[in-house]
């Protein structure tokens, strides 16, 4: 991915049983790079991007769930920032609405975050990610948007979007919030949470016209789909 001359790296990496994606984004130029939702097995990961002499320097998280992030889930513990950050100096980026829930989940300290609210930037080298918040399946979750591409965590699906019926869910900012991803450029490329449709990544055009959540005409319509057929 990116492999067109740009400085712009992103690369997308498949992991854990939940088909989670992680993403390596950052500057070909200055070798460094942002971990997006870094969970499940942070000591591959980080060989996998040393070994393409790339420095991880902060992590980004679209939500707090801890297939995202690392913690304690069904019984089970997953690998996540804590681990990272044990491993590496670097702060973790939240929206200013999850970092407490994402403290949480992870153990993290206050230290560890940083705070972001929507439209905020942050640079990789000469790489800006622009944050997004897209409230819906968590308060605070939120997307990036990496020149024309966006990184949507499980705020949209290439062929749904992230389930709104879980504590913190609330279905009328979902559509608020997919109604806004819907004005980007058709070119944008999007990167999804997790891997759930037949391809790991689809154009933004591509996306509206194949994915029912983002044509539905207005809320009242959404609020009846919705009572009628559970999002996954």
């Amino acid at each position: 991915m990116s492999g067109d001359g740009s400085p712009l790296f992103i690369e997308q990496i498949e992991i854990g049983p939940m088909k989670n994606f992680t993403y390596v984004v950052g500057s070909r130029t200055t070798r460094e790079v942002a971990l997006v939702d870094p969970a499940w097995d942070i000591d591959g990961l980080l060989r996998h991007v040393e070994a393409q002499d790339f420095r991880p320097v902060a992590a980004l998280v679209t939500h707090y769930h801890p297939d995202h992030c690392g913690g304690a889930m069904r019984g089970h513990h997953i690998e996540g920032v804590a681990e990272l950050l044990a491993k590496h100096g670097l702060k973790v980026y939240a929206h200013r609405e999850e970092a407490d829930g994402l403290r949480k989940v992870t153990g993290l300290t206050e230290s560890d975050l940083v705070r972001v609210d929507s439209g905020d930037r942050m640079a990789v080298g000469e790489i800006e990610v622009e944050f997004l918040h897209t409230p819906g399946h968590t308060p605070g979750s939120q997307c990036f948007r990496i020149r024309n591409t966006l990184v949507s965590g499980d705020t949209l699906f290439i062929q749904g979007c992230g389930r709104v019926d879980l504590p913190g869910s609330d279905p009328d900012c979902m559509y608020e919030s997919l109604q806004r991803l819907a004005s980007l450029p058709d070119e944008t490329v999007l990167l999804p949470g997790h891997n759930y449709s037949d391809a790991p990544r689809a154009t933004m055009g591509e996306t509206k016209r194949g994915n029912f959540h983002l044509r539905v005409p207005d809320i009242e319509t959404w609020r009846r789909f919705m009572g009628a057929s559970p999002i996954d």
